[in-house]
Parts: structure tokens; C-alpha cells; sequence
């Protein structure tokens, strides 16, 4: 990533790539801008995007609503009554990241599938129902949202084709007809972290596991996103999202587009910081293989957060991200364990 970069990372108009009616040059057009940013960054924000500003403000006061309920009643839905699904509430410092907590609590969703569905019956971990807190309106709004969102995941995934060079339904083809969508929302607390608690970060150094995250932020700030020159923030742009590059598009493109570092700051501003991230990602079954016109990758451990070898993965999304959620939640990881060997 080049050290003469701008300040922040470039902002993309996608209203092409959103708007059926838009012409072929005008889609190409915002295909080559993604390249670009994430050939450069790894990260863009995006407008002209299509989500209903209506439905931004509803989505946002029910989160707000959610978290300024009593500790008691948010953990009435705690994690650990989600299951092999990962839904639910989690306080201020019970999440992982690099082994350490992070200083935001959070409350983890996303496609919300029954008992009936077959990766729930046989508890495929990331699949099943989720929990609902009891304020009118949350289910519907929430719902509501990670639609609007995910349909503008499509719209961005065939935007990174066109920019690949290859047919804009290139990845509806390998993976993403029917997407693995998880919807977290989290608020980084005004309060201080409390003296014994090794919080650094509102969320500590690391990157996303799949194809494109889709981050709706409000006004506080704190994102960061590491260069080759330092950290450089990522601060709120409005009537933006804030998108990134995954792991599986780093792997998928040799290399080509940067799965990036990222934190975010302790919240030191006097109000809590919310932020809404979607993340887009293939199905669980998904081979990762090279797109069309990339090679396999070199080795790029010297350049990971984590050290790993990012271009030597071999299998599906599916194995990939078990292994990686485990390390965020353990005791969920320990729990899925003793299922299996109960099993």
C-alpha cells in the first residue's frame, strides 16, 4: 500500500451499480473506482448507495434503544443462549481480539433461518433463528435493514467483478446467490474501561474473514485503518457506508486487493459510538479459489496482523471462518466442542 496515498480512504459512487437502469459505461465506471480503492486501501466508503436514510435513522434508534436497556435486560438474550448460531447479546469487554477484550458490547444477528432449515438441524454453526429483545418494532426494523444492506452487497459484489475484469455475476455464480449475512450491532461505551480490565482498543487490530463488510457508522469516529505509512482514520463521512475487503477477496484475488488491518480507538468522546457492520460473505459451503485471471498468491505472512499465510488457504469459507470465530468467543468455541463429542 503506498505511503502517498490521501488522508482517508476514497469515496465511490455506486449509484450505477444500484440503479437497473444504468448504463453498461457507468457500471464499468464504478467497477474500475473499486478496483482502484481496493487495490490501494482495501477500504472505500460508498454513496449514492440506495438504502432508505428513513430506514437508517429507524435502524439506529432501536440499537440505541437496545443498548441503553439495563444490563440485566440485555442479557436476557445472552450469546450463549444462541447456540451453534452465535446470536445474541455479549457485554463490554466479551469479545476477543488477539486474545485481549475489547472495550464494546455488542449484539450479534443475521439471516434469520428455522428449525427446519438443514444446516439448523444439524447445527451448522452461524445458521439458525435469532434472538429478539422485546421493543416493539426491533424485529421488523432490524429485517428490514439487513435487507436493504445485503441487496446492496449484491449490487457491490458485481461492481468487484466488473473491476476484476470478469461477468458482473461472476461471484452470484461462486457463492454469493445466497450469501452467509451476519449483522452486528455495537456500542463502543462512553464510560471509562474498568481499572483490571485489558481493553487497549474499542476493537483491537485485525481484518474481516470474508468478501466485504458494509459498515454504517455514526458521527463519533474512531475507526482506523492501518498503511504502509501508519494508522489513518476512517472518520464518519455522511450518507455513507464504510466498505472493506475480506480475507476471502484478498485470497481470491492473489493478493491483488487488500484485506487490511483495522481498529478501532477507545471512545473517549463523551457519548457512546455506534456502529453497524454487515458482513458479506460467501456460503459456508463455498470452495475459495482464485478468480479468472488471478495466479495463487505469494506468500504474504510478513505482511499479515496475524502472521498467517493468507495465499496458502486451501478449502471452504465455511472452515475458515469456524476457525476464526472460535478465537473471538472461546467459550462458545469449548461449547461447540463438547456438542461434537457428545455427539
Amino acid at each position: 500500500m503506498s505511503s502517498s496515498l490521501e488522508a482517508n480512504p476514497p469515496i465511490v459512487d455506486v449509484d450505477a451499480l444500484v440503479d437497473p437502469a444504468a448504463d453498461d459505461g457507468a457500471r464499468m465506471a464504478a467497477g474500475r473506482a473499486i478496483d482502484a480503492a481496493a487495490r490501494s486501501w482495501g477500504f472505500f466508503y460508498v454513496r449514492g448507495h440506495g438504502v432508505d436514510p428513513a430506514l437508517l435513522a429507524r435502524v439506529e434508534a432501536q440499537a440505541r434503544g437496545f443498548f441503553a436497556q439495563d444490563e440485566a435486560a440485555k442479557m436476557a438474550i445472552p450469546m450463549s443462549a444462541g447456540g451453534t448460531a452465535w446470536r445474541g447479546y455479549f457485554p463490554a469487554g466479551g469479545e476477543l481480539t488477539s486474545g485481549l477484550p475489547d472495550w464494546k458490547e455488542g449484539f450479534y444477528l443475521g439471516t434469520e433461518l428455522g428449525a427446519a432449515h438443514p444446516r439448523v438441524r444439524d447445527g451448522v454453526i452461524l445458521h439458525g433463528p435469532n434472538l429478539w429483545p422485546a421493543i416493539p418494532g426491533f424485529r421488523d426494523t432490524v429485517l428490514a435493514y439487513l435487507d436493504a444492506v445485503a441487496a446492496l452487497g449484491h449490487a457491490l459484489m458485481r461492481g468487484c467483478a466488473l473491476g476484476l475484469g470478469l461477468p458482473q455475476d461472476y461471484f452470484a455464480r461462486h457463492g454469493t446467490a445466497d450469501p452467509l449475512l451476519l449483522l452486528r450491532l455495537f456500542n463502543y461505551p462512553s464510560r471509562p474501561v474498568p481499572h483490571g480490565t485489558p481493553a487497549d482498543w474499542g476493537v483491537g487490530e485485525h481484518t474481516d474473514y470474508g468478501l466485504l463488510t458494509i459498515l454504517w457508522q455514526d458521527d463519533v469516529g474512531g475507526l482506523q485503518v492501518r498503511t504502509d505509512a501508519g494508522w489513518a482514520p476512517a472518520p464518519p463521512v455522511p450518507g455513507t457506508f464504510v466498505c472493506n475487503v475480506g480475507d476471502m477477496l484478498d485470497r481470491m484475488t492473489g493478493g491483488r486487493w487488500r484485506s487490511v488491518p483495522h481498529r478501532v480507538a477507545i471512545n473517549t468522546s463523551g457519548r457512546d459510538r455506534l456502529s453497524i457492520p454487515l458482513f458479506f460473505d460467501p456460503d459456508f459451503d463455498t470452495p475459495i479459489e482464485p478468480v479468472p485471471g488471478s495466479g495463487a498468491g505469494s506468500d504474504d505472512s510478513g505482511r499479515r496482523w496475524d502472521g498467517a499465510n493468507l495465499q496458502a488457504f486451501q478449502g471452504s469459507y465455511g472452515g475458515y471462518v469456524t476457525a476464526k470465530v472460535g478465537k473471538v468467543f472461546p467459550h462458545l468455541k469449548r461449547a461447540l466442542e463438547k456438542d461434537g463429542e457428545a455427539g
